[in-house]
């Protein structure tokens, strides 16, 4: 038997992973000292983010970005049992992107109550929901007692029930209406019951284009400054990049890098969510959305260049449970979750279900070769499933090993 077949076969674990991957690397794509890079783990330059935007060998950019992955969280993937709450679509601004926002001169906006947000997360608790993902939009009129209400009012169903709350955007909004300081408005909001931030409303960082899709939003910057504030204060929270709408591949490399100097600082970001664009029912036309190609190499060049930032969620919603089973094996690690009434990307356009079941997310990581886990809101493991598939019917009865 040849030598290096000797080697190969006596190697387990990292060592097999790292030699079957340099073999799969032996390519002449042009991107060699990038790959040598991410076999030393060292950190990518801009540039060579931009390069792996660039190159048309999404074979390659899977390999490096897969190999990575590995690296981190080996041949694990995550989903979250959530629901989504959307307390009102009532808001005060008008992002050119966005088909959700309504006036309250609109017939179809909506605003729920505390006791209706209750009656949600008692549904979702009947089905084993561990996260309740809350957003809404920057309500004209609601006082500061509303949103601390309903987040007492929430985790007195359940203190075991994860609140994931607000954007930054909004965040800003609530310290205004408290007439406070970000950093104390966000300590009350903690004291109520809140426990991560979402990661939404990042879009693109650059102001050129920000001013173009979301006029009178808060800046790039300000995003940055409050999930700072929080993580300063204990807290942990998701990041995000709406793209594949006017931006350029360099807006997207500056909007990653800005996202990687930030967790260097403050070390909160849990997981990062690239967001495909939605094109329908908006002021912003764009003339195709995000390709397949697209979404790949944007997930698997995100895996690459956030060194820093532990998982990267193929979000189901918005390129649809079969893009992202295979961005599974393009730098992904997670699914998100069963979601439950998700309405921003549904009327933007997106033809994805309102929900999906445990059972269907645990498939879709099986038959790409992962090992399925159950996570909570900070991407901490709760259950732990075998590789192998079973029936439905034992998924749906619970036969999981606690992690």
């Amino acid at each position: 038997m040849p030598e290096g077949s000797r080697a190969r076969t006596s190697c387990v674990g990292p060592c097999l992973l790292f030699l079957k991957t340099v073999d799969l690397f032996n390519r002449p794509d042009g991107l060699q000292d990038i790959r040598d890079k991410v076999i030393a783990g060292e950190r990518l330059t801009p540039e060579d983010g931009l390069r792996l935007f660039q190159t048309k060998d999404l074979n390659a950019l899977a390999s490096m970005a897969d190999f990575a992955n590995q690296r981190r969280n080996g041949r694990k993937a995550s989903y979250i049992l959530n629901r989504y709450i959307n307390y009102s679509n009532y808001c005060i601004l008008s992002c050119q992107f966005c088909a959700f926002s309504r006036k309250k001169r609109d017939n179809d906006g909506f605003q729920l109550t505390e006791e209706q947000m209750v009656s949600k997360a008692r549904e979702a608790l009947a089905v084993g929901i561990t996260e309740l993902h809350i957003v809404g939009g920057l309500h004209p009129s609601l006082p500061f007692s509303y949103y601390t209400g309903f987040l007492r009012a929430l985790k007195a169903v359940d203190p075991r029930l994860q609140l994931k709350c607000f954007t930054a955007v909004e965040i800003l909004h609530l310290a205004w209406l408290a007439k406070k300081s970000v950093r104390d408005t966000l300590q009350e909001l903690k004291e109520a019951g809140l426990e991560s931030l979402t990661g939404g409303g990042a879009e693109i960082f650059r102001k050129e284009v920000r001013s173009r899709i979301a006029t009178g939003k808060e800046s790039g910057e300000e995003y940055l400054d409050v999930h700072g504030t929080w993580h300063g204060l204990g807290g942990r929270s998701t990041c995000t990049m709406l793209y594949g709408h006017v931006e350029s591949l360099e807006d997207r490399i500056d909007h990653l890098d800005q996202l990687r100097r930030q967790q260097d600082l403050s070390h909160g970001f849990t997981g990062f969510i690239p967001l495909p664009y939605q094109p329908d029912n908006n002021r912003m036309p764009v003339q195709h959305a995000p390709s397949g190609y697209d979404q790949l190499r944007t997930i698997a060049v995100s895996r690459l260049y956030l060194d820093n930032i532990d998982h990267i969620t193929a979000y189901w919603v918005g390129m649809g449970l079969k893009m992202a089973q295979v961005a599974l094996s393009h730098g992904a690690d997670d699914l998100h979750g069963t979601i439950l009434e998700e309405h921003i990307f549904h009327m933007a356009g997106a033809k994805s279900p309102q929900g999906t079941p445990e059972a269907d997310l645990i498939r879709a990581i099986r038959e790409v070769g992962r090992e399925p886990v159950q996570r909570n809101t900070f991407y901490e493991p709760i259950r732990v499933w075998p590789t192998e598939l079973r029936p439905a019917a034992e998924i749906a009865a619970g036969g999981l090993a606690l992690a």
